[in-house]
């Protein structure tokens, strides 16, 4: 088929539709724009003459190109005004009802070799082709708000769908400058597929209370690199259009993932929708703004955190990994007296020196210089034994992630350390209340969660636990603060915060992949296009390391016993297989050794 194109219908004037319809005319196609309201076409047309006077202002467009852009665009509010149309792109709100009789509609009036697609991110496409009269000439084109900026389009086949009608969008795709992604037919396709689970995770988590919004988001950017927090993004896209992608997913999938959390429906029956109606989990200035305003505090939380913390001034740091290191430069860095303590001499010098060559490339990349690394190196004491954390006032445990290493190491910490010395675990998913029982003191013992690179990565999980005394957590907080980095309360569960909602998400990509439902590349690239993430799925995990991957998701299945947490079969292949990811060359990927 070689029908061009060059005259498309976006039915649906709303935000998405208005951004579709921008990119269009932007890219020299005769745009017919349809909204039964004639104030949504006007909005439109409005939004697209301020994006062009902008790009005028910017010098990316000439006053000559932005008139023809307008020129191209024209709206109605009758879908006769399609008739002539080689695609029509049906962008109406997510409902069967309402989608069905749109299509209804346009098979009386466009012509036979018209291709009709929905921009539905949730619904069937199969089961609304079947309504068309012309089934083989419809399929699914999802693009991903803001459209004008984001790559990524989902070209969604069914079963019914013609492949010339498929690879015609895909070429107008590519010409719209997009990155198309080729997808079957099933809920949330791939990137709302494993989104809208991980949002609606996010919004469960804080319903129960395990953590505040605020830290819930600033878990999920600092931790993993995020554009923006799941419960802000929520806000963004709307309480109301999540709940009722969350639904159609569900209806179709039986996916407890996708069961709303009950959070999202009494946000959305009391209006509180988000941006757009100025409060949703968050309050704003005004409806459709950006600015995010306090919300009155309860007395109970006007006088919450009022303990006095201990006064820190030395610190010391269990173990002699890159975690160790990486703990001991960013308390050294700080000013604090540091003791890295390793099994032996031996293993405490070479993590001091590791410490040494990370100063090193920090002094050639101009970010330290030369002698405030030789007062930061000068700060760290070696020592081959815990004696050594006799005076210290917090000690860091950073060895390996198992129980029984941890509880050894925190007995004796018990009996070395002095009377009101804070004990601190970075274990990022074991209970940490294990750690203080095997202390005479389990008030002292807390969670300080660091992420990998210590000296970049700015989060710090505090993890309570039902026995961890106040002023041990004031302790913590203030010296995160005072070492730059950013803490975020959370309680003594599996996973935290941050690989409670990650790795749920990284295991469901994996069961797509073993679904046949996409291929590795089109998933990352799902994600990073269309979900602004750094990396995706499967780079995370190679990079990660699938054995640990491994370890935390079978954690969170034994705590949380869904079975939508188990661990997908081909991690547990790989992994017995000792395909670890990069650092043994072989993962989900080839990768060159180091």
């Amino acid at each position: 088929m070689d029908t061009p194109l060059s005259t498309i219908a976006v039915v649906g004037l709303g935000t998405m539709g208005a951004g579709i319809a921008e990119v269009l005319a932007r890219a020299g196609r005769e745009v017919v724009g349809i909204d039964v309201s004639e104030a949504a076409a006007r909005r439109a047309a409005d939004a697209l003459a301020a994006s062009t006077a902008r790009s005028v202002a910017r010098e990316r467009l000439t006053e000559e190109e932005r008139r023809e852009v307008l020129a191209r665009f024209r709206t109605f509010t009758d879908l006769r005004a399609a008739s002539d149309a080689d695609l029509v792109i049906e962008v109406v709100p997510e409902t069967y009802e309402i989608k069905q009789e749109v299509f209804r509609a346009l098979d009386a009036v466009v012509r036979p070799d018209t291709i009709l697609a929905t921009g539905t991110n949730a619904l069937s496409v199969t089961r609304l082709a079947a309504e068309s009269a012309r089934p083989e000439r419809v399929l699914g084109l999802h693009f991903f708000n803001p459209a004008p900026a984001m790559k990524l389009v989902e070209v969604v086949s069914s079963v019914l769908t013609s492949p010339a009608a498929v690879a015609t969008v895909t070429e107008l795709a590519h010409a719209l400058g997009k990155e198309p992604v080729a997808v079957g037919d099933r809920p949330g396709f791939v990137a709302d597929g494993l989104l809208f689970g991980y949002l609606n995770q996010a919004a469960a988590m804080y319903e129960a209370k395990y953590a505040s919004r605020e830290d819930v988001d600033a878990a999920m950017r600092l931790g993993c690199g995020l554009p923006m927090g799941p419960l802000a993004l929520l806000d963004l896209i709307g309480v109301d259009t999540a709940r009722t992608v969350l639904d159609a997913m569900y209806a179709e999938s039986r996916d407890k993932l996708h069961a709303p959390a009950p959070i999202l429906r009494q946000l959305a029956d009391a209006g509180l929708t988000g941006r757009k109606s100025g409060r949703g989990f968050y309050t704003y200035e005004a409806p459709g703004s950006p600015v995010v305003v306090r919300d009155a505090l309860t007395p109970q939380e006007e006088g919450a955190g009022t303990a006095p913390a201990r006064e820190v001034r030395s610190v010391g740091v269990a173990g002699s990994g890159t975690m160790a290191s990486g703990i001991a430069e960013v308390f050294a860095k700080a000013g604090y007296e540091v003791v890295l303590a390793a099994r032996s001499q031996e293993k405490a010098e070479a993590a001091k020196g590791r410490i040494a060559g990370s100063l090193t490339r920090s002094v050639a990349k101009g970010r330290l210089s030369a002698q405030d690394a030789e007062a930061v190196l000068a700060r760290i004491s070696p020592a081959g034994s815990l004696e050594a954390f006799a005076e210290v006032d917090l000690a860091v445990e950073a060895v390996a992630e198992d129980l029984a290493v941890k509880q050894e190491l925190f007995a004796a910490l018990d009996k070395v350390c002095r009377a009101g010395a804070v004990l601190a675990t970075t274990t990022s998913s074991l209970p940490v209340v294990a750690c203080a029982r095997a202390t005479s003191r389990p008030q002292d013992v807390i969670g300080m969660h660091f992420f990998n690179p210590a000296p970049a990565m700015k989060l710090v999980e505090v993890v309570r636990t039902v026995l961890t005394a106040d002023d041990t957590h004031a302790t913590v907080r203030a010296v995160t603060a005072r070492i730059r980095k950013h803490p975020v309360d959370c309680g003594d569960r599996a996973g935290f915060i941050v690989n409670a909602l990650l790795f749920p998400y990284l295991n469901n990509a994996i069961k797509m992949v073993e679904q046949h439902y996409a291929t590795l590349d089109d998933i990352d690239a799902a994600m990073k296009l269309g979900g602004g993430y750094p990396m995706g799925p499967f780079e995370l995990l190679d990079v990660v390391g699938l054995d640990v991957s491994l370890a935390i998701e079978q954690v969170l299945h034994r705590e949380f016993r869904d079975p939508g947490l188990a661990p997908a079969p081909l991690l547990e292949h790989l992994v017995a297989a000792g395909c670890l990811g990069r650092k043994t060359g072989r993962g989900f990927r080839e990768h060159a050794r180091r």
